[in-house]
Protein backbone atom coordinates (compact mmCIF):
# COMPACT_ATOMS: atom_id res chain seq x y z
CA UNK A 1 0.00 0.00 0.00
CA UNK A 2 1.31 3.23 -0.90
CA UNK A 3 1.97 6.09 1.64
CA UNK A 4 0.02 9.33 1.23
CA UNK A 5 0.53 11.98 -1.82
CA UNK A 6 -1.02 15.03 -3.26
CA UNK A 7 -3.67 16.63 -0.94
CA UNK A 8 -4.74 14.79 2.02
CA UNK A 9 -8.03 15.65 3.87
CA UNK A 10 -8.01 15.27 7.73
CA UNK A 11 -11.98 16.21 8.37
CA UNK A 12 -13.67 18.54 11.04
CA UNK A 13 -16.81 17.57 11.49
CA UNK A 14 -17.73 21.20 13.21
CA UNK A 15 -16.50 23.25 10.38
CA UNK A 16 -18.61 21.04 8.07
CA UNK A 17 -21.37 21.80 9.72
CA UNK A 18 -20.92 25.34 10.07
CA UNK A 19 -20.49 25.37 6.22
CA UNK A 20 -24.28 23.49 6.13
CA UNK A 21 -22.72 20.08 5.33
CA UNK A 22 -21.92 16.86 7.21
CA UNK A 23 -18.41 14.46 7.30
CA UNK A 24 -19.77 12.33 4.63
CA UNK A 25 -20.99 15.35 2.02
CA UNK A 26 -17.33 16.82 2.55
CA UNK A 27 -15.67 13.98 2.04
CA UNK A 28 -17.71 13.53 -1.04
CA UNK A 29 -17.06 16.49 -2.73
CA UNK A 30 -13.40 16.45 -1.97
CA UNK A 31 -13.15 13.37 -3.83
CA UNK A 32 -14.81 14.61 -6.77
CA UNK A 33 -11.95 18.00 -6.69
CA UNK A 34 -9.50 15.06 -6.37
CA UNK A 35 -8.43 14.26 -3.30
CA UNK A 36 -7.61 10.27 -2.52
CA UNK A 37 -6.61 10.29 1.12
CA UNK A 38 -8.58 10.57 4.12
CA UNK A 39 -8.27 11.10 7.62
CA UNK A 40 -11.64 11.11 9.77
CA UNK A 41 -10.77 13.14 12.88
CA UNK A 42 -13.53 13.56 15.10
CA UNK A 43 -12.02 13.79 18.92
CA UNK A 44 -15.13 14.18 20.69
CA UNK A 45 -17.30 11.12 19.11
CA UNK A 46 -17.73 8.22 20.99
CA UNK A 47 -16.22 5.01 19.20
CA UNK A 48 -18.84 3.54 18.00
CA UNK A 49 -20.28 6.71 16.15
CA UNK A 50 -16.53 7.03 14.37
CA UNK A 51 -17.28 3.57 13.31
CA UNK A 52 -20.45 4.83 11.81
CA UNK A 53 -18.79 7.66 10.23
CA UNK A 54 -16.36 5.33 8.89
CA UNK A 55 -18.81 2.83 7.05
CA UNK A 56 -20.82 5.83 5.69
CA UNK A 57 -17.88 7.38 3.93
CA UNK A 58 -16.40 4.21 2.80
CA UNK A 59 -20.06 3.39 1.05
CA UNK A 60 -19.61 6.88 -0.66
CA UNK A 61 -16.65 7.01 -1.76
CA UNK A 62 -15.27 5.18 -4.70
CA UNK A 63 -12.39 2.05 -3.76
CA UNK A 64 -9.31 3.86 -4.71
CA UNK A 65 -9.84 6.77 -1.94
CA UNK A 66 -7.60 5.53 1.27
CA UNK A 67 -9.38 6.06 4.52
CA UNK A 68 -7.65 6.34 7.85
CA UNK A 69 -8.75 7.27 11.42
CA UNK A 70 -7.54 9.33 13.28
CA UNK A 71 -6.19 8.33 17.20
CA UNK A 72 -8.50 5.31 17.12
CA UNK A 73 -6.72 2.26 16.93
CA UNK A 74 -9.84 -0.12 18.17
CA UNK A 75 -12.17 1.82 15.62
CA UNK A 76 -9.87 0.63 12.78
CA UNK A 77 -9.19 -3.00 14.35
CA UNK A 78 -13.18 -3.02 14.84
CA UNK A 79 -13.63 -1.94 11.23
CA UNK A 80 -11.20 -4.14 9.56
CA UNK A 81 -13.01 -7.30 11.89
CA UNK A 82 -16.24 -6.35 10.63
CA UNK A 83 -14.95 -6.24 6.91
CA UNK A 84 -15.34 -2.22 6.61
CA UNK A 85 -12.87 -0.39 4.79
CA UNK A 86 -9.98 0.88 6.28
CA UNK A 87 -6.63 1.77 5.41
CA UNK A 88 -4.83 2.36 8.53
CA UNK A 89 -4.86 4.98 11.81
CA UNK A 90 -2.51 8.65 12.23
CA UNK A 91 -1.70 8.79 15.88
CA UNK A 92 -0.47 12.06 17.39
CA UNK A 93 1.66 12.41 19.75
CA UNK A 94 0.54 11.15 23.11
CA UNK A 95 -2.52 9.14 21.52
CA UNK A 96 -1.05 5.99 21.81
CA UNK A 97 1.87 3.50 20.63
CA UNK A 98 2.77 3.52 16.79
CA UNK A 99 4.68 0.25 17.85
CA UNK A 100 1.26 -1.05 19.51
CA UNK A 101 -0.59 0.06 16.17
CA UNK A 102 2.11 -1.67 14.16
CA UNK A 103 2.65 -4.65 16.00
CA UNK A 104 -1.81 -4.66 15.89
CA UNK A 105 -2.36 -3.66 12.79
CA UNK A 106 0.48 -6.23 10.93
CA UNK A 107 2.35 -5.08 7.31
CA UNK A 108 -0.39 -4.20 5.57
CA UNK A 109 -2.23 -1.07 6.72
CA UNK A 110 -0.76 2.42 7.33
CA UNK A 111 0.68 3.73 10.45
CA UNK A 112 0.88 7.80 10.39
CA UNK A 113 2.38 9.74 13.05
CA UNK A 114 2.08 13.64 13.86
CA UNK A 115 5.62 15.16 14.36
CA UNK A 116 7.62 18.31 15.00
CA UNK A 117 10.69 17.28 15.75
CA UNK A 118 13.84 15.21 14.53
CA UNK A 119 13.74 13.17 17.31
CA UNK A 120 9.85 12.50 17.06
CA UNK A 121 10.86 11.79 13.49
CA UNK A 122 13.63 9.28 14.86
CA UNK A 123 11.18 7.51 17.04
CA UNK A 124 8.40 7.17 14.18
CA UNK A 125 10.36 5.36 12.01
CA UNK A 126 11.95 3.39 14.68
CA UNK A 127 8.17 2.34 15.94
CA UNK A 128 6.89 1.35 12.30
CA UNK A 129 5.62 4.26 11.10
CA UNK A 130 5.02 4.89 7.51
CA UNK A 131 4.56 8.28 7.05
CA UNK A 132 4.62 11.43 9.23
CA UNK A 133 2.63 14.32 9.05
CA UNK A 134 4.87 17.64 10.15
CA UNK A 135 3.35 20.32 11.21
CA UNK A 136 2.18 22.69 12.16
CA UNK A 137 3.45 24.70 9.51
CA UNK A 138 1.39 28.14 10.47
CA UNK A 139 -0.62 28.80 12.95
CA UNK A 140 -4.00 27.20 12.88
CA UNK A 141 -7.41 27.65 15.30
CA UNK A 142 -8.20 23.42 14.51
CA UNK A 143 -5.61 22.06 16.62
CA UNK A 144 -4.96 24.67 19.55
CA UNK A 145 -2.99 22.02 21.06
CA UNK A 146 -0.84 22.14 18.22
CA UNK A 147 3.32 22.49 18.52
CA UNK A 148 4.50 26.05 17.84
CA UNK A 149 4.31 27.08 13.76
CA UNK A 150 7.74 25.69 12.18
CA UNK A 151 7.16 28.02 9.16
CA UNK A 152 7.43 26.89 5.43
CA UNK A 153 11.97 26.77 5.72
CA UNK A 154 11.38 24.41 9.11
CA UNK A 155 8.95 22.67 7.89
CA UNK A 156 10.68 21.68 4.78
CA UNK A 157 13.82 20.57 6.55
CA UNK A 158 12.48 18.19 8.80
CA UNK A 159 10.80 16.68 5.44
CA UNK A 160 14.01 16.05 4.72
CA UNK A 161 15.21 14.22 7.87
CA UNK A 162 11.68 12.22 7.45
CA UNK A 163 12.95 11.26 4.09
CA UNK A 164 16.11 10.22 5.66
CA UNK A 165 14.51 7.67 7.93
CA UNK A 166 12.60 6.29 5.22
CA UNK A 167 9.34 7.98 5.88
CA UNK A 168 7.32 9.72 3.95
CA UNK A 169 5.85 13.35 4.54
CA UNK A 170 2.92 15.37 4.59
CA UNK A 171 2.96 18.93 5.84
CA UNK A 172 -0.15 19.61 7.54
CA UNK A 173 -1.65 23.25 9.36
CA UNK A 174 -3.01 26.16 8.16
CA UNK A 175 -2.15 24.96 4.62
CA UNK A 176 -3.76 26.78 2.01
CA UNK A 177 -3.40 27.06 -2.46
CA UNK A 178 -0.48 29.38 -2.20
CA UNK A 179 1.33 26.91 -0.01
CA UNK A 180 1.65 23.77 -2.15
CA UNK A 181 4.22 24.56 -4.65
CA UNK A 182 6.69 25.56 -2.05
CA UNK A 183 5.71 22.66 -0.12
CA UNK A 184 6.17 19.71 -2.75
CA UNK A 185 9.45 21.95 -4.05
CA UNK A 186 10.50 21.40 -0.35
CA UNK A 187 10.24 17.22 -0.70
CA UNK A 188 7.09 16.93 1.03
CA UNK A 189 5.17 13.81 -0.53
CA UNK A 190 1.84 15.14 0.53
CA UNK A 191 -0.23 18.31 2.18
CA UNK A 192 -2.87 18.05 4.54
CA UNK A 193 -5.97 20.02 4.83
CA UNK A 194 -8.67 20.66 6.79
CA UNK A 195 -10.38 24.16 7.21
CA UNK A 196 -8.98 24.95 3.33
CA UNK A 197 -11.70 22.09 2.42
CA UNK A 198 -14.25 21.99 5.55
CA UNK A 199 -15.20 25.36 5.52
CA UNK A 200 -15.30 25.87 1.81
CA UNK A 201 -18.62 27.32 0.50
CA UNK A 202 -18.01 25.02 -2.67
CA UNK A 203 -15.25 22.23 -1.24
CA UNK A 204 -14.59 20.22 -4.77
CA UNK A 205 -14.07 23.59 -6.51
CA UNK A 206 -11.53 24.28 -3.46
CA UNK A 207 -10.25 20.66 -3.78
CA UNK A 208 -9.86 21.52 -7.66
CA UNK A 209 -7.85 24.37 -7.24
CA UNK A 210 -5.58 22.92 -4.28
CA UNK A 211 -4.91 19.94 -6.23
CA UNK A 212 -4.03 22.12 -9.60
CA UNK A 213 -1.90 23.78 -7.36
CA UNK A 214 0.53 21.05 -6.29
CA UNK A 215 0.42 19.48 -9.42
CA UNK A 216 1.61 22.31 -11.41
CA UNK A 217 4.61 22.34 -8.45
CA UNK A 218 5.34 18.65 -10.26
Amino acid sequence: MSAPDGVYLVTDGAQAARAGRDVVETVVAAVAGGVRWVQLRAKDAADAEVLALLRAVGDAVPDDVRLLVNDRLGVVLAAREAGARVDGVHLGQGDGSPARAREALGPGMLVGVSASTPDQLRRAAADGADHVGIGAVHATSTKPDAPAPLGLAGATALAAVAAGHGLASVAIGGLGVDDLPALRAGGFDGAAVVSAICAAADPALQTRRLVRAWERAA
